[in-house]
């Protein structure tokens, strides 16, 4: 309680009306180099230290058929070697400057990042303007980090039955939307990749005029400027491919799968098409989903936790998801895993209703204070890192929103009314939107060995 007394102490003071922080929540200072590239600095001056991030608005959701997760697998060739610095390099130099380094693929962007002493910064951008301009994409690295994808594929997703469920799951809420791409890739298609392949796909969308470069930490803004500018400002802009927007064709009905796989216990998913930040009709309405899902499942006091686990012990765990932080439309998604003895449709039920209860009952106003504080508790320890500050301007931008909706999100959340709950509740809680899966738990195997592999999981 202590610990949660003074997050929220926290909270307040950082979006409220009490005094400024010297760190998190301090003024971010935006730049353009002449090539196109947005350059996002955040002083922090706590350590001694640094988060460096180039983020590319690529993902899997610019993919298509033959070619699903590609972007992830130029991810891991990216620290495959340039000419100067061949496999390995990369790594090794960060390492031996004392940071660590690595990078992830999401729907809507690749980012790859740094943490290191902030006087080694330059260094370390100096490594990603090479590999953004320079990538060799030697055809034996090749081979070899597609075995480590594939395994990575059959570690994460096809020997884990809930990664799997919900794989399927997302292939069935969406028909057209590229949402329904796993951002690892279905794996016919990581069998028939070439490096032509990723070397078009390098082409395309490795430019300074996709990229963003985030640096949080122990840094002066307008050096960081120069820094950047003498790096990545030589480096020629590119035309970008058309972003088709793709937008998801309306659903006609509930859709529903049982997938059946070994496992241990079954689990349930279920989720409803709601707007993002970048789709709403109503700007308020993506924060007051975020507000309803808090209702749900915002901490061991919300209606989830409280009603269906301890009270009716319907359900061994349960969660509600949503963000509003992407490109296109989402899911508010909700998932639990029954009690040993509880029947499937009495749990299915049981979380419907309390779906529909938001439709028909009001919050109490006790209920949405202490929701809304909740959510905003959570937005600032997730930037009360260097990291997680250079984590959110950089997702925001490459979304497509702007950093400055991160300075106005406890606003935001704060100006949701119990009215505008109950609102979105009965807009988008639409049993014709709702897509359901069931896990189905087949035996497992005894003989079956676990997935052993040699290589380095990005």
């Amino acid at each position: 309680m202590k610990q949660k007394a003074l997050l929220l102490c926290f909270a307040l003071l950082l979006f409220g009306n009490g005094p400024a922080l010297a760190g998190p929540g301090s003024e971010v200072h935006e730049f353009e180099l002449d090539n196109g590239m947005k350059v996002l600095v955040r002083p922090d001056t706590r350590a001694p230290v640094v988060s460096s991030m180039v983020w590319y608005r690529v993902g899997s959701s610019h993919e298509h058929g033959g070619i699903t997760g590609i972007s992830h697998a130029l991810e891991h060739m990216m620290f495959k070697g340039t000419e100067e610095y061949p496999a390995g390099e990369f790594s090794r130099i960060i390492a031996e400057l004392g940071g660590r380094e690595n990078a992830f693929t999401s729907r809507d962007y690749t980012a790859y990042f740094q943490q290191l002493a902030a006087r080694h910064l330059d260094r370390a951008l100096e490594l990603e303007a090479d590999r953004m301009q320079n990538l060799a994409l030697p055809e034996d690295e090749f081979i070899q980090e597609m075995r480590v994808v594939r395994e990575e594929r059959r570690l994460r997703t096809e020997d884990n039955p809930n990664a799997l469920t919900r794989e399927h799951f997302n292939a069935t809420a969406w028909l057209n939307s590229p949402y329904g791409i796993p951002v690892i890739g279905w794996m016919v298609d990581i069998d028939e990749y070439t490096v032509a392949d990723l070397r078009d796909w390098y082409d395309r969308w490795y430019a300074p005029n996709n990229a963003i470069l985030v640096v949080v930490g122990d840094v002066d803004p307008d050096e960081v400027h120069e820094m950047a500018r003498a790096r990545f400002g030589d480096i020629p802009a590119r035309d970008l491919p058309q972003v088709k927007s793709r937008t998801e064709t309306r659903q006609l009905g509930e859709r529903r799968i049982t997938v059946k796989a070994p496992a241990r216990v079954p689990q349930l998913l279920m989720g409803y098409k709601v707007p993002v930040l970048l789709t709403a009709e109503e700007s308020w309405e993506p924060y007051a989903l975020l507000v309803a899902a808090g209702v749900l499942d915002g901490g061991e006091s919300a209606r989830i936790p409280r009603e269906l686990e301890r009270e009716r012990e319907l359900v061994a765990s349960a969660g509600v998801s949503y963000t509003p932080f992407s490109r296109l439309d989402n899911l508010f998604m909700v998932r639990a895993t029954p009690s040993a003895d509880a029947d499937r449709d009495q749990v299915e039920q049981a979380l419907i209703e309390a779906l529909e209860r938001l439709k028909d009952e009001p919050i109490r106003e006790s209920e949405l204070e202490r929701v809304k504080a909740q959510v905003v508790a959570r937005d600032v320890y997730r930037r009360d890192s260097i990291q997680g500050q250079a984590m959110q301007l950089g997702m925001l931008e490459s979304v497509g929103l702007s950093w400055e909706e991160g300075e106005r999100f406890a606003e935001r959340v704060r100006a949701v009314t119990a009215e505008q709950v109950q609102e979105v509740a009965r807009r988008y809680f639409d049993p014709d939107q709702r897509t359901v899966a069931w896990l189905d738990p087949q035996p497992i195997d005894p003989d079956d060995p676990p997935t052993y592999f040699e290589g380095h999981l990005r």
